[in-house]
């Protein structure tokens, strides 16, 4: 990280510092992400989550958690060290973390810059990306960052309207990432790069991105059992889920429109796998009482030999943000790492981790094999 401390190994060669930008800085998955990365460089708890930290990844060449300096946009402005300490409130970050790693926090909310566009802001779409674009290049300046990744990790957006005079916020900031030559992860199920204005920009871009939507619960599991129905040729009728979630997603995705952009991910991962689109739909209730935690339930009516008729349902409780924030470290070390290897595009390779991936399978076991090749292209590439 950024900052040294007797407790970590620093690090020497500038060359390894790697930037990672969150739009979204001071919310809960960034600022569990800057948390979490701290503790494990500092030994106070293990890569719990973090695939990148396992042995098909040693040699990959990814840049070392140590090496990582972050920073961000945000609308909000709640510090980073007051949001960590609600988190602990909320049971997310362990008793003690916060002020553990209270240094590393305090510089992280150093480098975040207002977002937008803001209530009231009369700054033409240009004028926004020229401005995110100047805040990548004078962080990777003055940092002397060997890159930086940009991980869009904000509120989902409503469904972009169609003919739009506008571009949505989400797509502003990954159109800076390509103007700053940043590497662009997209975390969430916003436009970002997907939509058409800047979808020549993307294919052409030279840099490599990834997107979109992150699999963390509800889908994750959907990606497993979608599999299991087809190699055992058993035929879906339906399937339905609920989700009941409270915090800052829970208010957004209380908005139909967001929400929508959100379902559509979710029932993306079984249409792709089971060949077809089933009957049933997800439904998403915002409840302010469970906090930063959410409960998901699956319901499948499946079809066995001579037509007997199956249920299997499914109960899924987790905190998103705990389970996001190692994926995300780990998208952001891959990236950079891809970036460096001058590899460019789309990566199909990262589908392990999204419900709307770039390309690729939609099996889980099978978007693994495909990540553990990319680590594989990777190491070939190591000095």
């Amino acid at each position: 990280m950024q900052q040294g401390n007797a407790r970590r190994t620093p690090v020497d060669d500038r060359r390894e510092r790697t930037g990672v930008w969150f739009v979204g800085a001071r919310g809960s998955v960034a600022t569990t992400a800057v948390a979490g990365c701290a503790a494990v460089t500092a030994g106070l708890h293990p890569p719990t989550g973090m695939v990148t930290e396992t042995p098909p990844f040693t040699d990959a060449g990814l840049p070392p958690l140590e090496a990582l300096v972050f920073g961000g946009h945000d609308t909000a402005d709640c510090p980073l060290p007051k949001r960590a300490e609600d988190l602990t409130a909320a049971g997310v970050l362990p008793a003690g973390l916060t002020r553990a790693v209270h240094a590393e926090l305090a510089a992280a909310e150093q480098e975040i810059r207002p977002g937008g566009p803001l209530p009231g802001d009369r700054r033409t779409d240009e004028e926004l990306i020229a401005g995110f674009t100047g805040d990548l290049v004078d962080f990777r300046t003055r940092h002397a960052l060997a890159r930086v990744v940009v991980v869009h990790v904000a509120s989902t957006e409503p469904l972009p309207v169609p003919g739009a005079e506008r571009l949505p916020p989400s797509s502003l900031y990954a159109a800076a990432a390509l103007r700053a030559g940043c590497p662009y992860v997209n975390f969430t199920p916003s436009t970002g790069l997907s939509g058409p204005t800047l979808a020549d920009a993307a294919a052409t871009s030279a840099v490599p991105h990834a997107g979109r939507d992150g699999k963390t619960g509800q889908s994750l599991l959907r990606s497993v059992l979608a599999p299991m129905f087809v190699q055992r040729t058993l035929t879906v009728r339906a399937w339905s889920g609920t989700n009941l979630l409270g915090g800052g997603d829970g208010a957004t995705l209380a908005d139909p429109a967001a929400a929508a952009a959100k379902n559509a991910g979710k029932a993306r991962v079984i249409g792709d796998t089971l060949g077809a689109d089933v009957e049933g739909t997800v439904h998403i209730d915002d409840v302010p009482a469970l906090g930063e935690w959410k409960t998901a339930w699956d319901h499948i009516a499946f079809d066995g030999f001579l037509g007997s008729r199956m249920i299997l349902q499914t109960i899924w409780q987790g905190c998103d943000s705990a389970l996001a924030a190692p994926l995300v470290l780990d998208l952001a070390r891959l990236v950079a790492r891809a970036h460096e290897a001058g590899i460019t595009g789309p990566r199909p390779e990262l589908g392990f981790y999204f419900k709307d991936p770039d390309g690729g399978p939609a099996g889980l076991a099978e978007q693994f094999a495909a990540l553990l090749a990319f680590a594989d292209r990777l190491r070939g590439t190591a000095g």
